[in-house]
């Protein structure tokens, strides 16, 4: 008895404006805990009066979350059924933000955290899986990362400015908003790999494109000390600087902005530098910055440090996006690397929040300083590797195991 051969899958998508503003859409929102977490600490450390370490335990259970379901989802965020996935995240995640909006003590501020975390990870997984789909894996990554950080820097400012006009708590509730406001949007989020091909092929190369344990590692490494720094720069900021607030929330959001030059210069300098050459530089300078933001007291220097670091931050987040949309076009590996990143994001402010009580700025600038360069060693090896792959996208063998 014959078995008829299995229809390829679907190819790579274009990258319309209708897909951009879906993945967008997506991305903004799925990581849109990790991302807007500096202000939501501020928010509920002053409403519960929680210490630092408290409020990072805060931070972490929706982070964690996050990344576990993330994780848990990346397989299947690998096939169709994309755009369903990241509906029901939404409506997750809505009821979640909606609980911590009305939460009355921590026990329900954590529970409404975790379930709102875990929307989110069907968002992100489905969402940066799609990445892989398009037919520019370095555009789609700029273009997607850019839009990004623009409505996020919204974000950044609109959240502080509900919780404090309206009441402590309210900036929980335009999240809710925004993704009652994402659901028509995702509607044309790539659902298939950009890979095509016969059953036996797409199985191997499939198996070829698993990430190591290493790689995860360093993934969520790098995003501890990256993300956990950024849940505490309001904080810092008031605290170093005497600025106020809303002064603090206006330098995060225009370094946001002006850091977009980094999702076109990380790619340029791929180009012209290679991956290794322009990954290894954007590290290095990321990790300075990074320092610098967190030992200063000079308003000045604060903010020219959160603009650089943002600046290559951003470059160095869509090299990677790039590199493992290039190397496995079935979107599994960025969703992976996506939730190993999250899994980070959600250690990162208990780990961060503990040494800055224990310890204090100083060594904490030291540790996160160290602690970036550590992790970018297996993302540097991941990048080089993605270089070895051909222009038609045919995934390479053997990168990442």
């Amino acid at each position: 008895m014959s078995v008829a051969p299995s229809a390829p899958r679907p190819g790579p998508a274009a990258l319309t404006f209708a897909v951009a503003v879906a993945l967008v859409a997506g991305v903004t929102l799925g990581n849109g805990g990790a991302n807007v977490m500096p202000v939501f600490v501020d928010d509920f450390a002053s409403r519960f009066a929680l210490a630092d370490s408290t409020a990072g335990l805060v931070a972490a259970t929706q982070l964690t979350a996050t990344a576990i379901v993330t994780l848990l989802l990346a397989k299947r965020a690998a096939g169709p059924g994309r755009v369903r996935m990241t509906r029901l995240g939404l409506v997750l995640a809505a009821a979640g933000f909606l609980g911590a909006t009305a939460a009355a003590d921590v026990p329900t501020l954590i529970l409404a955290n975790v379930v709102l975390g875990a929307g989110l990870g069907a968002v992100y997984a489905a969402a940066t899986a799609a990445l892989a789909a398009t037919d520019d894996a370095d555009k789609a990554s700029a273009v997607t990362i850019s839009g990004v950080v623009g409505v996020t820097a919204l974000l950044i400012m609109a959240v502080p400015e509900a919780n404090h006009d309206v009441g402590e708590g309210t900036g929980f509730l335009l999240m809710a908003l925004c993704c009652l406001a994402a659901w028509p949007l995702v509607r044309r989020l790539p659902d298939g790999p950009a890979m095509q091909g016969t059953m036996s092929t797409r199985t191997a190369d499939e198996r070829a494109a698993r990430p190591s344990a290493g790689l995860l590692a360093g993934t969520a490494l790098l995003w501890a000390v990256t993300q956990g720094a950024w849940s505490y720069a309001s904080v810092l900021g008031r605290q170093h600087t005497g600025m106020s607030h809303s002064v603090v929330s206006a330098v995060l959001a225009v370094s946001s902005v002006v850091a977009l030059v980094g999702a076109v210069v990380g790619p340029a300098a791929a180009r012209r530098f290679g991956r290794r050459r322009s990954m290894a530089a954007f590290v290095g300078a990321q990790a300075l910055a990074m320092a610098l933001l967190i030992f200063t007291h000079d308003p000045v220097l604060f903010t020219v440090a959160a603009v650089l670091w943002q600046t290559c931050q951003l470059a160095v987040l869509v090299q990677t996006l790039a590199a493992a949309a290039l190397i496995d076009s079935t979107g599994r590996l960025v969703a992976s690397l996506s939730g190993a990143g999250a899994l980070g994001t959600g250690i990162g402010p208990l780990a961060v929040g503990a040494v800055l009580d224990g310890a204090g700025a100083g060594v904490l600038s030291l540790v996160l300083a160290v602690g970036t360069f550590a992790a970018s060693m297996p993302l540097l090896r991941m990048t080089v590797a993605s270089d070895s792959v051909p222009g038609d996208r045919e995934p390479a063998t053997s990168p990442v195991a």
